[in-house]
């Protein structure tokens, strides 16, 4: 059975972002969880995908210009994730969303389209987000890892990256990492 691998960068109060509706503080949204040797797919839920593909394809259509979310170039790392991406079959749990602008982007209308999507063979399955797919996959028992990057400040208002999920799950460390900048990298298994 494949993995089904989320990662997400949060503050120490678990927010995954601040009161301007997204995550001030990244500075880059490159792969800084080390899923791409690991992962063959990328699952998204429906409310995070258009702008998802709408940062990535402008990475990839200009990669000297300013991104605009950060409003900085884009990074070496950030460069090398729009490249794999580009080329990474992108599934996208939505019960309305019906097209995308990349050729390789499929639709998945329910929890057990996933599960069925993780009985194929392959490699792991990226979880890219948004919060309340995540919260619900993990609900469901369909997330196998979570890679959180913490960094090292407490948002206040915003959005917690666990606010909408209903069980209590166990989690087991696996493995713990100091990044620069104060930042953290924490691997769980979960239960």
């Amino acid at each position: 059975m494949r993995k089904l691998i989320s990662g997400m960068k949060i503050t120490v109060d678990g927010k995954f972002e601040g009161p301007q509706g997204y995550a001030e503080w990244v500075e880059a949204w490159s792969d800084d969880y080390g899923v791409m040797p690991e992962v063959d797919a990328c699952l998204l839920g429906g409310g995070m995908y258009p702008g998802y593909e709408q940062y990535w394809t402008g990475i990839q259509n200009e990669p000297d210009k300013p991104a605009w979310i950060t409003g900085n170039p884009p990074t070496p790392a950030e460069l090398e994730w729009a490249r794999f991406i580009a080329q990474t079959p992108h599934y996208v749990l939505s019960r309305t969303l019906t097209s995308a602008l990349w050729p390789n982007t499929s639709f998945i209308r329910g929890l057990e389209e996933i599960a069925a999507l993780k009985q194929q063979s392959g490699k792991a399955i990226y979880l890219i987000g948004g919060a309340r797919t995540t919260a619900s996959l993990i609900d469901a028992g369909l997330v196998d890892e979570l890679r959180l990057i913490m960094y090292p400040l407490i948002a206040g208002e915003g959005k917690g990256l666990f606010a909408t999920t209903e069980r209590c799950r166990g989690l087991e460390l696996r493995k713990v990492q100091q990044l620069q900048g104060g930042r953290v990298s924490l691997i769980y298994g979960i239960d």
